[in-house]
């Protein structure tokens, strides 16, 4: 279980982003700039989505090392959240991703005059995961949909870095205790390892912000508590990469972060789906 398996287009791994759009998302997110958590989290993904993109590109296009699935929760529905042509489908590879955002947004940029000042300018902003806030968070069907994809991806990939699993959520859950679905997701193996679950708790309850930890002695509540244990141990690749970056890091960090701001939020989309290196 050493998470060293080589990424490849004929061994490709996945990443899954189960994405929290219960009614509660409508809120701001804490930190300095007071956006809503739904406009942020989407922001996040679409941002990661092109990165993604371009990482894998080459000059006769990109290379479908990853394949991509984005699952929203919320009211009553669990399913992808991807529109257009690849509206209904799950897992779907890189390539075909980057070439189908659902839409082109336009945004205006501030860049550096030249002069030692800033210009506005109009980018492109492609879009494959709207902001939505409706209902309840049925979390244990969310992860119990991301173990049906996982059980699949093993199966046609036993050899493959194992599956990543993102989780970004504001509130618990609403149909039941998602610990065994959890359990049951993160025990899905290849065998290079088993699947790799992380959560991020996008909380606007108070206390101090916590990012990637390594115990739960300083999160506040029980359900802090109980996503941190949910969340599996960052590999020893991972664990580097995130040491650059800054964090301190032991052979306990898990993949969790609590009370996220925008910024730990990029990070933890980041450090998340930094697997190992492309071949």
């Amino acid at each position: 279980m050493v998470y060293t398996a080589e990424i490849s287009r004929t061994n490709p791994t996945c990443f899954i982003f189960l994405v929290d759009q219960s009614a509660s998302m409508v809120d701001p997110i804490g930190g300095e700039v007071k956006q809503r958590k739904a406009d942020v989290v989407a922001d996040a993904i679409n941002r990661l989505l092109t990165e993604l993109s371009v990482k894998c590109a080459k000059e006769e296009g990109v290379r479908d090392y990853f394949h991509i699935a984005v699952i929203g929760y919320g009211h009553t529905s669990v399913g992808s959240v991807f529109g257009g042509a690849l509206a209904g489908r799950d897992l779907v590879p890189i390539s075909e991703v980057a070439d189908n955002p659902a839409r082109i947004d336009e945004r205006v940029k501030k860049v550096p005059d030249g002069a030692g000042g800033l210009v506005e300018t109009s980018v492109t902003f492609p879009l494959w995961l709207e902001p939505v806030a409706n209902g309840g968070t049925p979390m244990v069907r969310a992860l119990s949909y991301a173990d049906n994809l996982v059980a699949g991806w093993v199966e046609q990939h036993p050899d493959g870095f194992p599956p990543i699993v993102l989780n970004l959520t504001d509130g618990e859950s609403t149909d039941g205790d998602p610990s065994a679905a959890a359990a049951a997701l993160a025990a899905r193996a290849s065998s290079d390892g088993t699947a790799l679950l992380y959560n991020s708790h996008v909380s606007d309850t108070g206390g101090s912000p916590t990012t990637f930890p390594d115990s739960d002695a300083d999160l506040p509540d029980a359900y802090a508590r109980q996503l941190f244990a949910m969340s599996s141990v960052l590999p020893s690749g991972v664990r580097s990469y995130a040491a650059t970056q800054g964090y301190r890091m032991s052979d306990a960090t898990r993949g969790f972060v609590y009370n996220a701001d925008i910024v730990s939020i990029v990070d933890f989309l980041d450090i998340g789906t930094r697997a190992t290196e492309l071949r």
